[in-house]
């Protein structure tokens, strides 16, 4: 099989994330196309017809926005689909700050409109509609132009038809991204996309992670609760990442896109902005705010105090009247890091504890 030359019979050294549904590898096929390989689980399709039908569904969708199906293969029992390979790492990774730099402002909102023009590509730009189910930051992938690839259709269902308003489906997805009102009445719409991305939107800007616990392992606080007060306030620096304190940022536009993310995570899912309706809403903010950008340190001038001892790898910042430090690593020397680039094909098919997800979302979501 072409597939088993590609990853050196699907060796480890090949094999760049795993997940639920199966393994990924990072493959070269004759000519040198490297592709991503995910090879399921034996499990992971109850019947040959599952797989095919994925396939059959993946082969419909076409964009820029999304990562393609290159092929897949069926043979001797093994289930494989091969993906273009995207080696830039997931949106987790820059969140996260893996990749050693950290995303500007501009290049945040061309992720999240990129992100946003793809999904709206799965809601109306196939019929029936595709609802993703699993939207995430390390399902976003990161091409070499910064622009958003949405990966991991392992969990895609088909959207409601006709006069339908939903379908009804058991919950899967990942704590944090699931629309509450999905775990509450198991309709689910494109709607419950949407506040996914509200949650990615609030990441974007604050660089959180979607739950956090706290001192308390019984406490959980999520991002939407915890940003609200802040943006609704107009105060967005209260929450802004850190990184966007030290170079400069377009606060307006970080404002924007944290009341869109808001709006996006309303609790009534009709009350929610549909994906067309949010990318035009970032492309429109976008060239606005270009106009009227303001350098953050302009109005916050940021001070950098070096130590006495030139030996000491450290700096100490002052932004804002709050003291950070920074250290410096000497790189030199050390191994390789591992590539990460294909974490975002794991795959967090969940079923779900529901008192717990109560206190991940709130009593007053469920």
């Amino acid at each position: 099989m072409e597939v088993e030359k590609a990853t050196g019979n699907f060796s480890r050294e090949c094999m760049v994330g795993s997940g639920a549904f199966g393994n990924v590898y990072r493959g070269t096929l004759e000519g040198g196309w490297v592709v991503a390989i995910k090879k399921a689980h034996q499990d992971s399709y109850q019947r040959v017809q599952e797989f095919r039908n994925e396939v059959e569904l993946l082969s419909k969708v076409k964009h820029n926005n999304l990562l393609g199906l290159v092929g897949f293969c069926e043979e001797l029992g093994q289930k494989v689909l091969v993906y273009e390979y995207v080696g830039n790492g997931s949106l987790l990774d820059y969140i996260l700050g893996k990749r050693g730099m950290s995303l500007t402002w501009r290049q945040r909102v061309n992720i999240a409109l990129g992100a946003a023009k793809g999904i709206t590509h799965l809601h109306e730009g196939v019929k029936p509609g595709i609802i993703h189910r699993d939207l995430k930051p390390s399902n976003i992938l990161i091409g070499d132009g910064f622009e958003a690839k949405i990966s991991d259709f392992g969990l895609v269902k088909s959207g409601p038809v006709g006069d339908k308003s939903h379908v009804s489906s058991q919950i899967k997805g990942t704590p944090g991204y699931l629309d509450p009102a999905y775990c509450s009445t198991f309709h689910l719409t494109p709607f419950s996309d949407v506040y996914s991305f509200g949650v990615i939107l609030l990441q974007l800007v604050t660089a959180r992670p979607a739950v956090v616990t706290g001192r308390d392992p019984s406490q959980y606080y999520h991002i939407v609760e915890w940003a609200r007060p802040s943006v609704e306030q107009g105060k967005i620096g209260d929450i802004l990442d850190a990184n966007l304190l030290m170079q400069p940022c377009n606060m307006e536009m970080m404002l924007k896109m944290g009341r869109l993310g808001l709006r996006c995570t309303e609790k009534v899912p009709r009350r929610r902005p549909t994906m067309a309706q949010i990318c035009q809403e970032l492309e429109e903010a976008l060239r606005s705010s270009t106009d009227g950008f303001v350098q953050r340190r302009q109005l916050h001038p940021t001070t950098y105090f070096r130590p006495e001892n030139d030996n000491e790898s450290e700096t100490f910042v002052s932004t804002d009247g709050v003291r950070l430090q920074r250290f410096y690593v000497e790189m030199e020397g050390m191994p390789p890091l591992e590539d990460p680039s294909m974490k975002a094909f794991e795959i967090s098919g969940v079923s779900l504890d529901m008192e717990k997800m109560k206190k991940i979302m709130g009593s007053m979501y469920l």
